[in-house]
């Protein structure tokens, strides 16, 4: 009893763990150190009999004060207002986009860690006072909403002011306040204590279950997340005492059986003076609903008395990778859903534990997106050199990319020579996120090919990798994103590909990125490979409709009008009104307009798939009425037709116009990308803004706004908005 009360007054101090005869240097943040000492330093007599290492954490920073202050000052800017004092709307509406910007900065400091952990506790009525905040501005919103109707007969454009204040609004609510309740619930704190390290490891596994709901919509017959913890083999120790003494450590070691990892397995491997143990949850399900299958990871993560012990312990790092997927080789099972280990032999039925030996390198886990088109003459080769057969259960190609960086492993390579060396293996076009114990506090991701597409979101204090950008907004509106599909000349010739190694170790940033090219060659990143989505959370939420099929079709009418917004005017010129577009130079790139005015353009072509493809069709008829008379072919084509029959020698004199719902259509990407090998002009309709096509293109034509996002397959809202904007063009 008074070691138990000893223990709980040291955590409230901040101290969570305690260790005998160790370095400072390799116990985790918060332990106390009895007898420390520094290797390779002679002492004589007693020099040291406690330590303690401190969180590098600092007393948050909170911006409450300062955010109610400038809540405050928007209502000397609302729309009466500025009538009463006689100025400009365009300039001092709701405080101008400054007051907006540096609201936005506040809220986005309560996402920190530190920060978000005062809410959390509501030390100091912190979260009392943010919550208070939410209904006030959504009453101003309202109010401004109906003043805008009654004075112009409209509603505000979705590039306004009060839409960055709705984004404000959606992040209090949504991106802290309801966060901190799932992550109430997914701790079980109502069985188990509370402390600042337990909700900071929470923080980042709820933010993986976030994202993965909304990446749900690319495929969800099967999701899984596998989550690393590497720990001093001391507070190990204290772990499996703790485990016993709640009966527990049996399961523990139970759970560490078998050699396909399934839902709920654990990999123990002890690398030196430190354990890892890595935690894997998984769900196969071919029939069901958007958000079933996070729920029921969420489930196995809140019920897991194994996993809720563990979190409560100091540890020295922490990564998680997960993944949601239609599966494209091999069945929709829990073998096959990702991520996959590296233990490949197939042995006897009997379920006694894995030894240490038997993990060879290491505990791998990899995730794919894409395919390995070689997996099967790689899979001969492995069966071949290693005697080895792959458990029957696992059919997934996914599972050659572990057992390579192992075979380069046992070679005397790196981990990241190994996986530099078994990414050049693979065929294909594929997205890969790889972890370790072998690298502690690594993530590896690999991109190659234009199919996939990898992010890097750049939150304040660590990584938030994607594959797309809905992926990381939640945190952060700041990213890296891969250029796998980039052909460069490296170190012996033309090289494609990029590996991106993040470290927990790092100092942050773009500067803490290790980046280099499948060849190794450098990839040397800088502040203008910086970029800033203007997506939210918000854009991707289901609001109150049951799906998304409802919600676009519902939502089709506004589409297309915000299409039409600030695009196109009715001028009056001699007695008659004219229409008179307005496209910047973000659509008519200046190199367009110039060969546009020079009259070198003979051929515009618009491509696409699918319902896009039935939507270049539509266009090609308008501006071939448009243009009837002209010197000039006008043309529609399937974008898998037009690369495969349609890219001459040269292209330099044709414009080729994408339109693509999502962005990331692998036939319209491609054919892009072979069109402008060509010499040709591009452009793209397109309704998600940094969406893949767009950083392939010279000009962008935005349906919408850019962050109308639809995720049906129905597609309705995407076509009616691409028909506005065909259109305009």
């Amino acid at each position: 009893m008074i070691l138990k009360k000893i223990k709980a007054f040291l955590r409230k101090k901040g101290v969570t763990g305690l260790c005998f005869g160790r370095s400072l240097k390799t116990v985790p943040e918060g332990s106390v150190v009895l007898f420390p000492y520094e290797p390779g330093i002679l002492n004589c007599g007693i020099t040291g009999i406690l330590a303690f290492k401190r969180r590098s954490a600092r007393t948050a920073d909170l911006p409450v004060d300062e955010l109610e202050h400038k809540v405050k000052d928007l209502f000397e800017y609302t729309w009466e207002r500025l009538k009463q004092k006689g100025l400009r709307q365009k300039e001092h509406y709701l405080g101008g986009k400054e007051l907006l910007v540096e609201i936005k900065r506040l809220c986005d400091k309560l996402k920190a860690q530190d920060s978000f952990y005062e809410c959390f506790s509501n030390s100091s009525g912190c979260k009392d006072r943010v919550s208070a905040l939410c209904p006030k501005l959504e009453r101003l919103i309202e109010t401004e909403e109906k003043a805008r109707i009654q004075t112009t007969g409209r509603p505000a454009p979705e590039d306004c002011e009060l839409t960055r204040l709705k984004d404000i609004v959606w992040s209090l609510k949504h991106d802290v306040l309801e966060n901190i309740e799932k992550i109430k619930v997914l701790g079980s704190f109502e069985q188990y204590d509370e402390n600042p390290l337990v909700v900071r490891q929470l923080k980042g596994i709820n933010l993986v279950f976030n994202n993965l709901d909304r990446l749900e919509v690319r495929g969800r017959d099967s999701a899984g997340i596998s989550i690393f913890f590497m720990l001093d083999d001391t507070i190990f120790s204290q772990l499996q005492k703790t485990l016993q003494e709640a009966s527990l450590l049996d399961e523990f070691e139970a759970r560490q059986a078998g050699r396909v990892l399934v839902n709920c397995s654990i990999r123990v491997n002890r690398q030196g003076t430190t354990v890892s143990s890595a935690f894997t949850y998984k769900i196969a399900a071919e029939i069901g609903s958007l958000g079933d299958n996070v729920q029921y990871l969420r489930k196995q993560v809140r019920e897991d008395a194994v996993f809720q012990h563990l979190i409560r312990f100091p540890h020295l790092y922490q990564t998680t990778i997960a993944h949601t997927r239609w599966a494209s080789v091999g069945a929709i099972s829990e073998a096959n859903c990702h991520p996959v280990d590296n233990l490949g032999a197939e042995q006897d039925d009997s379920h006694e534990k894995i030894s240490e030996s038997n993990l060879g390198s290491g505990t791998i886990h990899v995730c794919l997106n894409g395919d390995i088109d070689n997996y099967m003459s790689l899979k001969r080769d492995y069966e071949r050199e290693t005697g080895n057969s792959i458990a029957a259960p696992i059919t997934t190609d996914t599972k050659i990319i572990p057992l390579q960086i192992e075979k380069y492993l046992n070679t005397g390579k790196t981990v990241e020579e190994s996986v530099l060396l078994a990414v050049n293996d693979f065929d294909g076009s594929h997205a890969i996120a790889m972890h370790t114990d072998l690298a502690p506090g690594k993530l590896f991701l690999a991109q190659k090919g234009s199919g996939q597409t990898m992010f890097v979101g750049l939150a304040e204090d660590h990584y938030v990798p994607a594959s797309e950008t809905y992926g990381f907004v939640e945190e952060t509106s700041r990213y890296v994103k891969m250029a796998g599909d980039r052909v460069v000349e490296g170190k012996s010739g033309s090289t494609r590909g990029q590996l991106f190694v993040l470290d927990q170790d790092s100092s942050g940033g773009i500067e803490g990125i290790r980046a280099m090219y499948y060849d190794g060659t450098p990839v040397d990143l800088s502040e203008k490979d910086i970029k800033k989505t203007e997506i939210t959370s918000r854009d991707i939420d289901r609001r109150n409709y049951p799906h998304y099929f409802f919600k676009e079709i519902s939502e089709s009418p506004g589409s297309v009008e915000q299409t039409i917004q600030g695009r196109l005017a009715i001028v009056e010129k001699d007695g008659k009104k004219y229409p008179h577009v307005l496209l910047d130079d973000s659509v008519v790139s200046p190199r367009l307009e110039q060969a546009l005015k020079e009259e070198s353009i003979h051929n515009v072509f618009f491509i696409g798939q699918g319902t896009a493809g039935v939507a270049a069709s539509l266009c090609a008829e308008l501006l071939s009425y448009y243009l009837k008379g002209e010197n000039i072919r006008v043309a529609s084509f399937k974008a898998s037709e037009f690369s495969g029959f349609m890219v001459d020698d040269t292209l330099e004199d044709t414009l080729v116009v994408a339109i693509t719902q999502s962005g990331t259509t692998t036939d319209t990407n491609r054919a892009v990308d072979m069109a402008r090998e060509q010499g040709a002009y591009t452009l793209a309709i397109v309704n998600r803004r940094d969406s893949d096509i767009t950083f392939k293109v010279d000009g962008v034509l935005y349906t919408s706004t850019g962050r109308d996002i639809e995720m049906s397959v129905a597609s309705t809202k995407a076509y009616y908005s691409q028909i506005a904007a065909g259109s305009i063009l």
